[in-house]
């Protein structure tokens, strides 16, 4: 019995200083969003879905390019179009891999919070036209929280689990199942108590 093909191991990028730093702006963050989620495109086409000009994703798509954020087609390329793709489907970084450069850091820290900010106004979209929805999908999508006291080790143990959940049953999904949507799902973790500082080691 033949095992079913593999899909091809996701194409991940660990964000360096001068990654973060292009990548730290409204635009081409969507940019790169777009691309992600709806395949190559032009720039014209990216205008038009993100209501800008094709003047400014030109621009930035170049910026982007010159970091390896996103990378031409040119096997969707016909004269002077020019189809651009995301050069990965995944980012990752640590906050702490930018505690030696002010500017990098200042740039991670703007962006995780346009992600917050984008995860606000999702929310917030979503609750307002949940009615629209099957009754299986609103009992499907939603929030939940949990509470526990754990070592920051196993904190990264359990986002790591977590992703590979994500990631199995995507592989395992069919794509052109036509009950399947496009979801988005969100994974985060936070102190209980933001304002307190860690609890200290005792003597």
């Amino acid at each position: 019995m033949e095992s079913a093909p593999t899909r091809p191991e996701p194409r991940r990028v660990r964000l360096d200083h001068q990654q973060v730093r292009v990548l730290a702006h409204p635009l081409r963050m969507r940019l790169v969003g777009a691309l992600r989620v709806n395949g190559p495109a032009t720039a014209t086409r990216l205008a038009e879905l993100l209501d800008t000009n094709t003047g400014a994703t030109s621009y930035h798509l170049r910026q982007l390019a010159e970091v390896g954020m996103v990378v031409e087609d040119p096997d969707l390329g016909t004269g002077r179009q020019r189809f651009w793709r995301a050069a990965h489907e995944v980012t990752q970084w640590e906050a702490s891999d930018y505690d030696d450069d002010p500017d990098a850091r200042a740039a991670i820290e703007w962006i995780e919070a346009d992600y917050i900010r984008f995860f606000s106004h999702h929310a917030e979209r979503w609750a307002a036209r949940r009615h629209e929805w099957s009754p299986a999908w609103r009992d499907a999508f939603g929030m939940g929280d949990f509470f526990m006291r754990i070592p920051a080790d196993r904190l990264e143990a359990i986002k790591a689990e977590v992703f590979a959940v994500f990631e199995r049953h995507r592989d395992e999904t069919d794509p052109d199942d036509p009950d399947a949507e496009l979801v988005q799902l969100y994974l985060a973790a936070f102190p209980l108590s933001p304002v307190l500082p860690p609890t200290e080691e005792k003597p």
